[in-house]
């Protein structure tokens, strides 16, 4: 199908596509150098020009966007405006959040987008996921010199080990090829503006920064990036990237093809295999396997989303490599059992965390690359399995963690007692990454989370062109055993826990959500579920809520403000509540969501956080 015929099946006509394009690029970047371009470009926008800004809701017609960034949404919205669909907004916008989100997000990265096709009436993935270098060994973790696994943090995160062939901008020009109206050329135009003329830091970029001090610090590009004059930006002061412009240009002139293939592609493989540290760094940065080879022969996965019913919607999620569709949707599945409307508060929430520890039980056995590992994707969301699996909630007492994993090759729904021990399954990914959801005027919908990995990822910037390498491999277990789902393997993709979510109630949308937070994601994703289909408050409570984590640990991690609000309640029923916080930050917050719930006649409401990560963005085309 040509890229026109593309156009016209996406739900807008060609002519509308090029309008948007025109309203766009104002000025179109001539056949010379990026450089000469650069050079020659006009002089950057005024502070006014820059959305600062940030409304946590927004009402009303004609499509729209929620994200972390201002920006980013601006960016969406402007896209919406002049004519363009929820994908084109949404590649769009998550190009902007490379820009100014560069420690969560980027091409430096992957991750998961799920849409809605208004005209197919259906709902398909694309899985953009790192994978892991062909010449990656089994042991790619252990240090030769000690025969023991690396320290996770700083030697595995800020390594050449962890990174992955990144993933993002395959999963934006096939997402545009599917189901866009705009070329990737014209979709980057309002990012490549932004890396240009800059963007105002907040006190959350400032504070990214200097939790990184040391990692960027290794690194010559990077320490030049984000720590000029040897500190991290002001709040307040215009961060510019001219650098990442200039990528983005090159991309736009000469498609992905610049970045999988030719001097970029053997630039990044020669970044990894030989990291480029200051003299002065005490950090020992591992060298990786990264090839250009690995990077030519990357593809993006189109699947089928996984699939679950939950009180009269239709819950789709990402299936694997995502362990978000199946783990949301078992334990929708167990919860389902129970009328969570009928009990109290500190009832349903015990439910939902017993729930939780049970699904990320059988998370830890069964999920890994389906191209690698048979991954029992049916019978994880069969109503039997999770009868079976409820047998082990006790609605009166939090039962002993970790639970034992179900057995998919042996059940029938009917209760049996079992003395099966569990055990924690490891957990290595980090609580950044970044969530866009959009919504257009003619219903489709698009549910995108992408990352990085840690906030900052490896480190590493990528010389001369201004974004950061992921490590994400990170996610792999630390330690190879071949009876684990998730160990290493070259040209395998690892575990994630990103959840993006669509669901359909009487066949159309009813709600989009997702959320970063490494494996805190699921629990978000289902908690928010679960405020607003079983507790019954607006999807602007569901996602202000104070949140907690159960994933099949000892203690549940939870907010401060839960812990005050449910802690002896939940306490008197058994469980053990510890306040959040990571090793790498300070914060005591779970997540950073965002939605949109699609109403009658209609009506979008779109919400981002109204305080976590510093509040988010949510945007409307015809505010009502």
């Amino acid at each position: 199908m040509s890229h026109l015929a593309r156009r016209v099946t996406a739900g807008v006509s060609a002519a509308s596509g090029i309008a948007v394009a025109a309203a766009l690029v104002a000025t179109p970047v001539p056949a010379q150098s990026v450089t000469q371009a650069a050079a020659a470009a006009p002089a950057p926008s005024t502070t006014s020009d820059r959305p600062t800004v940030k409304d946590p809701t927004a009402v009303g017609k004609g499509g729209a966007i929620s994200t972390v960034d201002p920006e980013a949404s601006a960016a969406g919205l402007k896209v919406l405006k002049a004519g363009g669909n929820a994908v084109d907004a949404a590649v769009a916008a998550a190009a902007t959040l490379g820009v100014t989100e560069p420690y969560s997000a980027g091409i430096g990265g992957g991750g998961y987008f799920v849409v809605y096709n208004a005209k197919s009436g259906k709902v398909r993935t694309l899985d953009g996921r790192e994978t892991a270098p062909m010449k990656m060994p089994q042991d790619a973790f252990i240090d030769p010199a000690t025969g023991k696994p690396y320290t996770f943090t700083p030697d595995l995160v800020t390594s050449g080990a962890s990174v992955g062939t990144p993933g993002t901008l395959a999963t934006w020009d096939k997402a545009l090829a599917n189901w866009g109206t705009l070329s990737l050329a014209d979709a980057l135009a309002p990012a490549t503006k932004v890396a240009r003329r800059g963007f105002k830091v907040d006190e959350t970029f400032r504070q990214q920064t200097l939790d990184n001090e040391v990692r960027f610090s290794a690194f010559k590009d990077s320490k030049k990036l984000f720590l000029p004059k040897g500190d991290a930006p002001k709040v307040g002061s215009v961060f510019r990237n001219p650098e990442l412009a200039d990528t983005y240009d090159m991309i736009a002139q000469r498609g992905t093809k610049a970045f999988y293939r030719g001097k970029l592609a053997k630039l990044m493989s020669k970044v990894v295999r030989d990291p480029r540290t200051t003299k002065n760094t005490e950090l020992p940065v591992p060298a990786g396997w990264l090839t250009p080879r690995d990077l030519r022969d990357y593809r993006v996965r189109s699947q089928r989303a996984a699939r679950t019913s939950y009180r009269g919607h239709d819950v789709y999620g990402m299936a694997p490599s995502s362990s978000g569709g199946t783990t949301v949707g078992e334990a929708l599945n167990i919860l389902e059992r129970y009328d969570l409307s009928a009990m109290t508060a500190e009832q349903a929430l015990h439910h939902y965390l017993e729930a939780s520890a049970l699904a990320f039980a059988d998370r830890g056995k069964y999920l890994g690359d389906p191209a690698f590992v048979d991954v029992p994707v049916k019978r994880l969301l069969d109503d039997r399995f999770a009868a079976e699996r409820a047998c082990s909630l006790n609605p009166a007492k939090a039962a002993t963690k970790p639970v034992a994993a179900g057995d998919v090759t042996s059940y029938d729904g009917v209760c049996s007692p079992s003395s099966a021990k569990g055990t924690t399954d490891a957990d290595t990914e980090n609580i950044s990454t970044t969530n866009l959801t959009v919504a257009d005027r003619w219903g489709n919908v698009v549910e995108y989370t992408l990352t990085i990995e840690q906030t900052g990822g490896s480190g590493m910037v990528v010389p001369g062109h201004g974004f950061l390498l992921n490590n994400e491999l990170t996610d792999f277990s630390t330690v190879y055993d071949a009876a684990d789902p998730n160990r290493i393997q070259p040209g395998k993709r690892p575990r994630s826990s990103m959840s993006p979510t669509i669901v359909l109630k009487d066949g159309k949308p009813f709600l989009a959500l997702g959320s970063p937070g490494g494996s805190t994601i699921i629990t978000t994703v289902l908690q928010m579920l679960v405020n607003r289909i079983d507790l019954g408050m607006t999807i602007e409570e569901a996602i202000a809520a104070p949140r907690a984590t159960q994933r099949n640990t000892t203690n549940v991690t939870a907010e401060p403000a839960f812990i005050a609000a449910y802690g002896p309640a939940l306490t008197a029923l058994g469980h053990t509540l510890v306040p959040a916080g990571d090793a790498f930050t300070s914060a005591a917050e779970i997540g950073a969501a965002t939605a949109i719930e699609i109403g009658p006649r209609k009506r979008l409401t779109a919400v981002a956080e109204p305080s976590r990560r510093g509040k988010g963005s949510a945007k409307v085309v015809d505010p009502r």
